[in-house]
């Protein structure tokens, strides 16, 4: 601590997110620092990101892509800007060799990035629908290491979440909130400070509640669901041991309801059902990434046959899943009914 003038303590010991990597890294004797070159880019797109958002409604970002701006130019809208952003970071760290996005069609290769040994899936901005009523969105990442064998492949990138090396996701709410995770790890949680352009460790070691009466799902789809499911969340809506039910909280921007749930306990769920047979949310950039996040903070991540979420293993690079996420105690609970 040090005094900054009238009284004011400030801190001085702050643990940024690029400290905080160079930390992480010299733990691994074996590691080359490229796997830290590779976070910088990212946290420099979840910066640049950050910073549109902010600007977005002064300067009319929001909005389907594709709309005409009084001139009649076409206007770049911020689910497109933060895919250039984030394919450019990827593409100049030269640590990425591949790249599946939300946004993309197909797999981006980066060629021109001879040695780079990783592959990187993200949704640049999860949740774009909700932008024009400023309801939280936010990007979610997820990084592979190619084998010492491959010059970077689809199938490098099309695996089960157990191969993943880190995950996360960024929520551009009122601060701008970066969750981090590396495999068999603890979950950080980092706060972008505006001031000093910097990520600021605020939550470290993240855990999860084991229970919490909270679940977050959406309701209008129940038309459609399967029948365990059905049955599950009516349980939800009776009296409990405590007398009292569960409280609902859906916000329908999976990332805002994903670190509601990670910080308060509860559960998360989009499940299949009869409209969308396969789920809605992809595998590779949401379910994924977002399953190791909750393990590793102690929680559980399931598809809809109740199979851990992170042994699912895509079969194209935008597959989908149904997934249940939440507590520990609570993803017991789903556990049970699906199994009746």
């Amino acid at each position: 601590m040090a005094d900054g003038g009238n009284g004011e303590k400030v801190n001085t010991n702050i643990v940024t997110l690029t400290r905080f990597l160079n930390e992480e890294q010299t733990k691994h004797k074996e590691a080359t620092g490229d796997f830290t070159l590779l976070c910088h880019a990212l946290q420099f797109s979840f910066k640049s990101i950050a910073y549109y958002i902010r600007r977005a409604t002064l300067v009319n970002l929001t909005g389907l892509a594709g709309s005409a701006n009084s001139t009649g130019d076409d206007q770049k809208k911020l689910d497109v800007i933060s895919n250039d952003l984030f394919i450019e970071a990827m593409r100049s760290s030269g640590k990425c060799a591949l790249l599946v996005s939300e946004e993309e069609d197909d797999v981006i290769y980066f060629k021109k990035a001879d040695g780079a040994r990783y592959a990187v899936a993200c949704d640049p901005i999860d949740g774009s629908s909700n932008l024009d009523a400023g309801v939280s969105v936010g990007t979610i990442f997820a990084v592979h290491k190619l084998p010492d064998n491959s010059e970077g492949t689809k199938e490098d990138i099309l695996k089960p979440g157990t191969e993943l090396i880190a995950a996360g996701f960024t929520m551009y709410g009122a601060s701008a909130q970066l969750v981090l995770t590396m495999k068999g790890s603890t979950v950080n949680g980092f706060t972008l400070d505006n001031g000093i352009g910097e990520f600021i460790l605020t939550h470290p070691d993240m855990r999860m509640p084991k229970s919490r009466a909270i679940y977050s799902v959406n309701e209008g789809n129940s038309l459609y669901w399967e029948e365990p499911t059905v049955n599950y969340f009516n349980s939800l809506k009776k009296a409990q041991a405590d007398g009292k039910p569960y409280s609902s909280r859906y916000i329908g921007s999976m990332v805002a309801d994903a670190y509601r749930t990670l910080l308060y306990g509860g559960m998360f769920a989009y499940p299949a059902d009869k409209k969308s047979p396969k789920g809605k949310l992809r595998i590779l950039y949401e379910c994924a990434p977002m399953a190791m996040v909750f393990e590793n903070a102690g929680g559980q991540a399931l598809d809809n046959n109740m199979k851990r979420m992170l042994e699912v293993h895509p079969e194209h690079i935008h597959d989908r899943s149904g997934i249940f996420m939440g507590s520990y105690d609570e993803m017991e609970k789903v556990k049970m009914f699906h199994k009746k």
